[in-house]
């Protein structure tokens, strides 16, 4: 699956300018799209579902949810639900325009490690908010970048007095992007179901490199560490009777309930079906 470079294919060729707001809609699913995102991104979901899969975590919302995301590689699944089409309304702004907006917000508590996003719960300001950048771009073309800059510093000042500190913290994580270590990412990825190359992609490395950079590091490949770990815990599951062989086979990352049993009668002697 080919590598979608976000804003960019959006703005056709011209450079990115500090905000951005593009209507994005589908009508059919996409499952575990390859996204490079290059600006911090607010996704204001309205019909459909998405699941992002990051580095080290991963995040699922409806329509009565939107996102702010960090930039960088990650997974993106959309949905449709019952509507014929997805439809989310993109913000994209730069680190110079949030460092701008964060100088009159400094930083005076004690930052955790953040996730790479924040979940914003659509309530009616948001949704009225979302209407009013519709409306920027329909009615008022020629003034749009400077009423951008409006709602940009709006949204984020309500955002601020709605959530407090937390969304604050958030907001200075990502002027100063903390990068995953290797060993981190694959420790967070163990019981996924995402195939090597999905990992390698989360890591920022191409399939090749990433093979190298795990031998070196685990001195095992990734195909059989991976396969290992996660048979191991698919036994767990089964010998405490938490889950059927039906329930966990996709989740690491079998395709079907036939190769996971093969796999695992050919290493632990027994069918999942017998385990005791």
């Amino acid at each position: 699956m080919p590598i979608e470079n976000i804003p960019e294919i959006y703005l056709d060729n011209q450079g990115a300018p500090e905000l951005l707001v593009y209507d994005f809609k589908m009508t059919n699913d996409v499952v575990k799209s390859k996204v490079q995102l290059s600006m911090n991104m607010f996704s204001f979901l309205q019909i459909g579902r998405k699941q992002i899969h990051f580095a080290g975590t991963s995040i699922a919302v409806n329509k009565e949810q939107s996102l702010l995301i960090k930039k960088g590689n990650s997974l993106w699944t959309e949905l449709l639900e019952t509507e014929e089409i997805y439809f989310c309304k993109l913000l994209f702004f730069s680190e110079k325009k949030l460092a701008t907006f964060l100088k009159d917000y400094p930083i005076n508590k004690t930052s955790k490690k953040e996730a790479p996003f924040f979940v914003i719960e659509n309530d009616a300001y948001i949704l009225t908010y979302i209407n009013s950048l519709s409306a920027i771009e329909q009615n008022l073309p020629n003034q749009s970048e400077k009423l951008l800059a409006i709602k940009f510093e709006e949204i984020l000042v309500y955002l601020i007095n709605k959530y407090g500190d937390s969304f604050e913290l958030f907001l200075h994580s990502l002027v100063n992007i903390e990068r995953f270590p290797f060993r981190s990412i694959i420790e967070k990825n163990v019981y996924s179901n995402l195939k090597l190359e999905e990992i390698a992609f989360l890591c920022n490395m191409s399939i090749s490199t990433f093979k190298r950079h795990f031998l070196e590091e685990y001195e095992v490949t990734p195909g059989k560490w991976f396969k290992e770990k996660r048979l191991l815990k698919a036994k767990e599951l089964l010998k405490t009777k938490q889950k059927k062989p039906s329930e966990i086979f996709r989740e690491f990352g079998y395709n079907n309930l036939s190769n996971f049993s093969l796999a695992f009668k050919q290493r632990f002697g027994v069918s999942p079906k017998e385990v005791s």
